[in-house]
């Protein structure tokens, strides 16, 4: 606050020597924004990846699952979920861009599809219901009660790792491309998400007899009115990159 203060003080007091004043009060106020840039990425990042990733679904279906195990079967599939998952969404966001580049499918493309596929998860994170971008379908889930080892599927891919989270994924770093400041805080934000996500498993059982269905509904109504608005603002950018409709 006290530099800002001392960026005005430049900007008022130093009425002569224009062009000297205007580089420091430039270069003030830059350093000044700069932080809120870095706030408002890391905020969307965040909002995104929790929305598609869902920690709090994910560890409700874990929890069912892993009913019958015991604590040393259930911490061992969630550190091993989480590590898989985090490959997979690591991968995806470093060189998603580039194979869905050399397949000729352009940025703007990319945007709108994202957006819509996010869209489509908002909705039914909204109203509640099972989305196949962020869940298993019914046929899946008697599979994965039938097996032993659960922590690649169903729980790294698709529930942690799904069509949602690796698309936000290549998104995300996309929209910051060529500014790498900010695909580290993308990236930055995806590990946070994913530790949570695996704290998240290790504790599921208790975070579902804590919050309950009701509650866990209401977290995800709200990320999905969240997430929907995020989707929208993707699909405008990449009919606005695409020139579709002009200038």
């Amino acid at each position: 606050m006290l530099d800002w203060l001392a960026c005005e003080h430049v900007r008022w007091v130093s009425y002569y020597g224009v062009s000297d004043q205007h580089v420091r009060w430039v270069s003030c106020y830059g350093e000044y924004f700069s932080d809120n840039w870095m706030i408002e990425t890391a905020s969307l990042a965040l909002a995104t990846f929790f929305a598609t990733i869902g920690p709090i679904d994910v560890a409700a279906v874990f929890a069912a699952l892993t009913a019958t195990g015991t604590p040393e079967y259930k911490r061992s599939m969630a550190i091993r979920a989480t590590l898989i998952a985090s490959i997979i969404l690591v991968t995806f966001a470093l060189i998603g861009e580039f194979l869905l580049a050399s397949l000729g499918i352009s940025l703007a493309a990319l945007r709108a599809a994202g957006g819509i596929l996010l869209l489509l998860i908002g909705i039914d994170m909204v109203f509640a219901r099972a989305s196949g971008g962020t869940s298993t379908t019914d046929e899946e889930e008697r599979e994965a009660i039938s097996k032993q080892d659960i922590s690649i599927f169903p729980i790294a891919t698709p529930l942690i790792a799904g069509p949602g989270a690796m698309g936000a994924a290549i998104l995300l770093m996309a929209n910051a491309e060529g500014d790498l400041a900010r695909q580290v805080i993308v990236i930055a934000s995806l590990l946070v998400i994913l530790l949570l996500t695996g704290i998240a498993l290790l504790l599921a059982s208790k975070i579902h007899q804590f919050l309950g269905v009701t509650g866990m509904h209401v977290i995800s109504r709200i990320m999905g009115v969240l997430l929907s608005a995020l989707a929208v603002q993707f699909i405008f950018d990449g009919i606005k990159q695409s020139g579709m409709f002009g200038t």
